[in-house]
């Protein structure tokens, strides 16, 4: 990346005498920071009039508590209606992948922020029909009201018609902003907020009019301080408590059962809301309009220079809440998020697995912690800025302009996973699962808030099932399924974990990322640290090596992943499941209720739920099995369901439903 400085005589940009503002672009003048460049400022910043900092690339302003960073007219009084910093997605076409504007302030106090920064926002929508947008707002003093305008559609005070919520992370619920005062100019820096749609009145990834969403504010000065992580949703904490009842059936301060909106991606069983599920879990936003980079946040780093943060006890990180595609067929799924989850440390080794390299937050966006119990951390978010758009590996010196991820630390137990990437027919990733191995993991069933690094697979198309010992399926274990599944690199080198695709018909190949200790391993290789590598191999296909960066055609709806080449005796392994398990029954918090995710085999299915006392509720025959089918139960009710579904070739699911 270049480093430029602000160029004296050009585009009639004039200086300040005054200590206070460094760089002063007047009336008339227009300066350009192009895409991939560095511009700093060692003081304050000025706009005048209609003065334009047009920002592709990326912004420094490093001063004093006595600098300002001002927008102001041709009177010197404080310009407020934006368009005059502006942050722009240098692609909008193309908005998820697109490079952008960021501005990175340090030194300054708040108190002399005035100046107001455009930022140009599109972003993908994280649901259909009525739903909540999840965004960060990284403006100060910014009205609630004002965001109306600004997106084209019109929010109000009640909770159940258009409000804009903010998550409360102590008592596990959200709280309507707006309530508040609708014209309140106390935004939550690191706030989560959720911007309430409407029979699809508001779609972010598609503005009414132009390219882009304008979106208006004041930025944050540097926090003061750290945030403490405690007391997330705990049942523990006296005058406070958090109770979330038998099943999440407890009601919040709203009348709301918790189980209609709290998930918990981390903490899934065979039986929810067991043990800490939903507790210990952080909902954030970034409060800046730069970068922020958690993939290190973990664990202390051994060089000088690290971001500062150790928050020893994490589980994991969710991000990117996931999309609604729809499929040429017109079915539709939501992909799952991006998840990355943590070693506990004191194991020696980069403990980030999982979407490790996309662990950067981008300006805007929020995402969630899971801690493993509830011993008090910190987070400082100043140190965890950086313009880079891809993690930073540990051991390269933080810096907000540091490289990116290049190569792990080098230690003798690693972490090993293959991603496997599920592609469409054009090379279009629709969904991506992990199966990670290393000394001190776990084979078999492991679901421990202690030490377990696996996440759900939710709704996703792809993923993998629980391994028995010896490998294959644990058949005790198939009502749910995983994005990250773990074993032990030792009891089962040379044994499968099954992997399972839903949607045979568009997920077309399969693409390998592999990686050691978070890092790359070369493209076109095999073989890892240990000598050992990961392979694939189809039902009633070939063995094969997975490489870095090969493709593989998919050709059968179920697959073996190995660490390790299998033996004979492995190969013999009993791979059968029970023939219905395949249909699973999962919640969807998108639309508050749950779905059958039907076997990709069945064609029909009746489908009958009764209530604990026998009462039958809902009975549909010959439902369409191509596509999910909503169980529509009523809310307000508190009961649990057991729910039959029989394909058109009489096999069977039973299930229950603890609502």
């Amino acid at each position: 990346m270049r480093k430029s400085l602000f160029a004296i005589g050009l585009l009639a940009i004039s200086y300040s005498v005054q200590a206070q503002i460094l760089c002063h672009v007047d009336t008339n003048a227009n300066m350009y920071v192009s895409e991939g460049t560095l511009v700093y400022s060692g003081g304050g910043v000025q706009t005048k009039g209609n003065g334009l900092l047009d920002v592709h690339g990326n912004i420094m302003v490093v001063g004093s508590a006595t600098d300002s960073f001002k927008t102001i007219d041709a009177g010197g009084a404080d310009k407020t209606d934006g368009g005059n910093i502006i942050l722009r997605l240098n692609t909008p076409a193309s908005f998820a992948t697109s490079t952008y504007g960021q501005l990175y302030i340090d030194g300054l106090s708040q108190s002399n922020i005035s100046g107001v920064v455009t930022k140009e926002y599109r972003t993908t929508s994280n649901g259909s029909g009525n739903y909540f947008q999840q965004v960060a707002l990284p403006f100060s003093g910014k009205a609630y009201n004002s965001l109306s305008a600004e997106v084209g559609k019109t929010f109000n005070t009640g909770r159940y018609d258009n409000p804009i919520l903010k998550w409360d992370n102590a008592n596990a619920v959200s709280i309507t902003t707006l309530n508040l005062a609708p014209t309140s100019t106390t935004w939550d820096a690191s706030g989560y907020y959720m911007l309430k749609v409407k029979n699809n009145d508001w779609n972010p990834s598609t503005p009414a009019s132009g390219n882009v969403f304008n979106i208006n504010g004041k930025p944050y000065a540097p926090y003061a301080g750290t945030i403490t992580l405690q007391n997330a949703g705990k049942s523990n904490l006296g005058a406070s408590n958090v109770v979330f009842g038998t099943n999440g059936n407890a009601l919040n301060q709203y009348n709301e059962k918790y189980n209609t909106y709290l998930d918990d991606s981390f903490e899934f069983t065979t039986n929810p809301w067991a043990g800490t599920f939903g507790q210990n879990f952080y909902q954030f936003g970034n409060p800046f309009l730069t970068n922020l980079d958690l993939a290190n946040i973990g664990y202390t780093e051994s060089v000088t220079g690290s971001d500062g943060n150790a928050v020893k006890n994490i589980w994991g990180i969710e991000y990117d809440p996931g999309t609604i595609v729809t499929l040429p067929s017109g079915s539709t799924y939501a992909t799952a998020a991006k998840v990355v989850t943590f070693l506990p440390t004191g194991d020696g080794v980069a403990p980030a697995i999982g979407d490790v390299d996309l662990l950067v937050i981008k300006p805007m966006q929020s995402f969630k912690i899971k801690l493993r119990d509830n011993t008090a951390q910190t987070l400082n978010f100043n140190t965890l800025r950086r313009f880079k758009s891809t993690a930073r590996t540990a051991g390269v010196n933080y810096d907000v302009n540091a490289a990116k991820m290049t190569t792990g630390k080098n230690t003798t137990n690693t972490v090993k996973q293959l991603g496997v990437i599920g592609l469409d027919a054009n090379g279009k990733e629709l969904s991506r699962t992990y199966y990670v191995v290393s000394p001190g993991l776990t084979t078999g069933h492991q679901i421990s808030a202690a030490t377990s690094v696996q996440s759900s697979a939710g709704k996703n198309i792809i993923g993998t099932f629980e391994e028995s010992l010896n490998g294959g399926y644990d058949n005790n274990y198939t009502n749910y399924w995983l994005y990250i599944n773990e074993a032990n690199e030792n009891n089962f080198q040379g044994k499968n974990v099954k992997l399972v695709n839903y949607y045979l018909d568009q997920v077309k190949s399969y693409k390998f990322e592999i990686r050691e200790n978070a890092a790359l391993i070369p493209a076109g290789a095999h073989q890892l640290s240990s000598g050992i590598g990961f392979y694939y191999k189809a039902e009633n296909g070939n063995l094969i090596e997975a490489k870095q960066g090969d493709v593989v055609a998919v050709t059968n709806e179920e697959a073996n992943l190995y660490y390790g080449e299998p033996s004979n005796i492995t190969l013999a392994v009993d791979n059968s499941k029970a023939t219905a398990s395949r249909t699973l029954v999962v919640y969807d918090p998108s639309i508050t209720n749950y779905i059958v995710r039907f076997d990709p085999k069945w064609k029909k299915a009746d489908i009958q739920v009764y209530d604990m006392s026998g009462k039958l509720v809902i009975s549909k025959k010959a439902v369409d099995a191509s596509r999910d089918f909503v169980i529509e139960l009523d809310g307000s009710v508190k009961n649990s369901y057991v729910v039959k579904i029989v394909s058109d070739k009489g096999e069977t699911v039973n299930t229950k439903i603890l609502k």
